[in-house]
């Protein structure tokens, strides 16, 4: 599924949200057909404004009139059904491009998945997949109209006068093509910033909702709104300044229209004054007409119309490009590697975890042991403060990851079918207690679930519920308290037939005296004679149990 790196990355982002150049046919149609609407109205008001004072027959008139109206109103019908044709291709892009996304995370490679921060996966599946959509919307859509429409206005104006027609033909170049790609080129390096610095929001916001009660009780919460704050203002600078180069390209649409203007007008009085009679026989019609006069100068101020935009729908086109990369980006890197099937087997029977020599990261080594073993019934616990790299190596001794240097084996066949990892932040779906309890063994019954819920805590909590395993936890996570949440991932490991369990911060988001209470729990019998590797950055020292320090 790796995108085809040869082509435009936004283009080869279209082509994996299944986007394809024909659903693209019909906003490009309507749209070119306001604006040609608009390029019509034009000449036909010139022509009416300008015969209007020969007092022709009204019926002429009668017509001219009705064909204005017509062309007023069809602009606005146009324009507007070209809106909804545009919106519905891009918003249903912008959804095949999520399902897309998160079909490849959840077939691709399991450690890199694990891996991602939850911000990064925010960023890439909301604001990035927005920005794509906006590219259509905002970008290729209007472009493709523009050309039409500069393209059929340059033809009209051939018809009229071939030096106005190059005239113009420069002018919308600059304004349409030129400007925008100055524009683009030129902030093209705000728009990253702008995205780096969203980023940031993302993550400090993030961090203020996932971990607001342990930011409040460290006295850092302060210090992370000032963080947010500082992102927040990076992000509208890089705003700020993309919008700066984006207003003076702009200003070189005017003046490529006045340019265009001035000149149609020069060229008219030339057409004009190099006749017989000079400019006085061009109401007789033995010269340039005052119809033909009135189309050299409002011609060009209607072809400007969708040019105009053009300069906005090269920073969109940018911006796209941007988080296509991040996009394309994200895929890959869940589909580099070869994976496992989805749900391997898991042989239950005991077996001993066995760390030799072993240096683990992503690129760069962040620990290494000479010797690590966990056999049946036995308990490790590894601690170390934040950002030391025991989550990685979990994930390295579950099987997710490579581990740098070493090996890590766990009875015969392959390390994945005798362990199980649970994460810090495993999701809690949004449907029956039943449901959640499935997702650790699908053949488990109602009452190994009970059971389960009963030696993790839980078996007052469960019978308080009107439904019991039946209850829907609307909301998922939010529908239980810190310490119910982390009892039912708890259950849900002890439900998983793996004789291997590793937990990620099992503890986390917890008081002291529940952490306590919890840790000496998992520690104890809970898993019976499975062995345990629980990482925390919770103080052990009351616990007795074998302790692994980063």
């Amino acid at each position: 599924m790796a995108a085809d790196r040869s082509h435009d990355p936004m283009l080869a982002a279209l082509a994996f949200t299944g986007m394809r150049g024909r659903v693209l046919v019909i906003p490009i149609l309507l749209g070119a057909a306001g604006a040609l609407s608009a390029l019509g109205l034009a000449a036909l008001s010139a022509w009416l404004i300008t015969r209007a004072w020969q007092m022709p027959p009204v019926l002429y008139l009668s017509v001219a009139v009705t064909g204005v109206r017509a062309l007023g109103i069809s602009r606005g019908v146009f324009r507007y059904v070209e809106r909804l044709a545009t919106h519905d291709v891009a918003l249903a892009a912008m959804a095949d491009a999520r399902t897309r996304m998160y079909r490849a995370l959840a077939q691709g490679s399991p450690g890199y998945t694990v891996g991602l921060r939850q911000s990064e996966l925010m960023a890439r599946t909301a604001d990035d997949v927005d920005e794509i959509g906006s590219a259509v919307i905002r970008g290729l859509v209007p472009m493709a109209v523009g050309a039409v429409t500069s393209v059929s206005a340059v033809a009209i104006m051939a018809f009229v006068s071939v030096p106005a027609a190059i005239v113009l033909a420069v002018a919308l170049l600059v304004s349409g093509v030129l400007a925008p790609w100055l524009a683009a080129r030129g902030a093209a390096d705000k728009v990253a910033a702008a995205a780096r610095a969203r980023d940031d929001v993302v993550e400090a916001t993030s961090s203020l909702l996932w971990h607001g009660p342990e930011l409040a009780v460290a006295g850092v919460r302060r210090s992370v709104l000032g963080t947010v704050a500082a992102a927040d203002r990076r992000a509208a600078d890089a705003e700020n300044a993309g919008m700066r180069r984006q207003a003076a390209a702009q200003a070189v649409t005017p003046i490529s229209m006045g340019v265009s203007v001035v000149a149609a007008a020069i060229i008219a009085v030339q057409l004009a004054s190099g006749l017989p009679g000079s400019l006085a026989d061009v109401a007789s019609g033995t010269g340039v007409t005052p119809m033909v006069f009135g189309i050299l100068l409002l011609l060009p101020l209607s072809s400007f119309e969708t040019t105009a935009p053009l300069t906005e729908a090269g920073m969109a086109w940018e911006s796209g490009r941007q988080a296509a990369r991040r996009v394309l980006a994200l895929v890959d890197g869940a589909s580099d590697g070869d994976r496992e099937a989805a749900d391997p087997v898991v042989d239950p029977r005991p077996v001993t975890l066995t760390a030799e020599s072993l240096r683990w990261g992503w690129t760069t080594p962040l620990g290494e042991m000479d010797d690590f073993r966990v056999g049946p019934g036995e308990r490790r616990v590894v601690v170390g403060p934040s950002g030391v790299g025991k989550s990685t190596l979990l994930m390295t001794l579950a099987g997710l990851l490579p581990p740098l240097s070493g090996t890590v084996s766990a009875g015969p066949g392959e390390l994945r079918e005798h362990v199980c990892y649970f994460a810090d932040d495993a999701h809690v779906f949004s449907t029956t207690v039943r449901e959640n309890l499935h997702v650790a063994r699908g053949d488990v019954s109602d009452d190994e679930m009970r059971a389960a819920l009963e030696r993790v805590g839980l078996g007052e909590w469960l019978g308080g519920l009107p439904d019991g395993l039946g209850e829907k936890l609307t909301g998922g996570g939010g529908a239980l308290s810190g310490g119910q949440r982390r009892r039912l991932l708890l259950a849900r490991a002890l439900l998983h037939p793996a004789p291997v369990v590793l937990l990620d911060e099992p503890t986390e988001h917890l008081d002291a005296g529940d952490a306590e209470r919890l840790l000496s729990l998992i520690c104890g019998d809970l898993f019976g004679e499975r062995a345990v590797v629980v990482v925390t950055h919770q103080d052990v020292s009351r616990i007795d149990v074998p302790v692994v320090r980063l």
